[in-house]
């Protein structure tokens, strides 16, 4: 799996954006079937910081109905990465 294949999108909830400045924690989404050492090794790779750690959330499919049909949502997985002391990210600024 490519490097820029794992990580897909930052997450910019207020939750997140809470972490970010109390902990240094940064939450993104990442490929489905990516697992923690993949996630640590393209972050640090990608974005050139020390992780210390990773946690992963696998959110399931939810079903959902649309007028007289039902469908499904896509399932998805996030990671929490901390970052080391000392290490800071702005992924956008002025949010």
């Amino acid at each position: 799996m490519n490097v820029f294949e794992i990580i897909k999108r930052p997450i910019f909830t207020e939750k997140a954006m809470n972490l970010k400045e109390t902990e240094n924690k940064i939450v993104v989404e990442v490929h489905p079937k990516a697992n923690k050492v993949q996630i640590k090794k393209a972050f640090e790779e990608c974005f050139k910081v020390k992780v210390e750690s990773v946690a992963v959330i696998n959110i399931k499919p939810r079903t959902k109905r649309v007028g007289l049909y039902y469908t499904t949502t896509n399932r998805a997985k996030k990671a929490i990465i901390t970052l080391k002391e000392g290490e800071k990210l702005d992924l956008i600024e002025g949010v």
